[in-house]
């Protein structure tokens, strides 16, 4: 009986260990307003962190958010970012928000988190978004079309996106499970890579010819 119990212990451990280490840690004290420099930093937890004696209201706030973003570029979209590297109160916390900008037409292109889940709801506007399950799923997409007020959540590590299907700019504000959540951009990965993948290599992973990815290869 002893070794049952021994071994449903263990089970449960295997169970929640990954869990409990899926996201950022938590927070060792009330804040840890993040510094870029060891030097002006007194503690250490997750970055250099700035003297809680010398803390203020600013370290917690932006307006950055309050601004849209420029649309004019090859997809018609802008993110505006606020995570842990321009706001330095955001150190530990976990969490991130993100703004974007729409122009008609336009798209936030597939691409990834690899570090956080996304909750994103629309402020105005008509969307299109979706994601794409993993191979071991079938690969299912998962699509709706949003409308003002409407929330819907991608996934951490799934490939997502959003399309504005009006004929007027759409805005969306999204918070990321992480205070650096990153982003991999599908096409700018797979094609402006640095140094470029072997075109023989893509052309055979997309059943295409290798001029067709060359060419693709020159846009990004």
């Amino acid at each position: 009986m002893k070794s049952l119990s021994y071994i449903t212990v263990l089970s449960l451990l295997a169970l929640t260990i990954p869990l409990a280490i899926a996201s950022d840690p938590s927070p060792l004290q009330d804040f840890c307003v993040g510094v870029n420099t060891p030097a002006s930093g007194v503690f250490v937890n997750g970055k250099f962190c700035k003297d809680p004696r010398t803390v203020s209201a600013d370290d917690f706030f932006s307006s950055v958010l309050n601004r849209p973003g420029n649309v004019n570029n090859a997809v018609g979209s802008n993110v505006t970012t606020v995570n842990v590297n321009n706001l330095g109160g955001l150190n530990t916390l976990g969490i991130s928000l993100v703004r974007i900008d729409y122009a008609p037409n336009g798209q936030n292109p597939p691409h990834t988190h690899p570090r956080a889940t996304e909750i994103l709801v629309v402020q105005q506007g008509t969307l299109l978004v979706g994601f794409v399950s993993s191979n071991q799923d079938g690969n299912r997409l998962f699509a709706k079309t949003l409308n003002a007020g409407d929330v819907f959540v991608f996934p951490e590590g799934l490939i997502h996106f959003q399309f504005n299907l009006g004929r007027t700019p759409a805005v969306a504000i999204a918070a990321l499970s992480s205070q650096n959540a990153g982003v991999i951009t599908i096409a700018n990965t797979v094609f402006g890579s640095n140094p470029a993948i072997d075109p023989n290599v893509l052309a055979r992973a997309f059943q295409m010819d290798a001029n067709v990815i060359r060419d693709l290869q020159n846009r990004f």
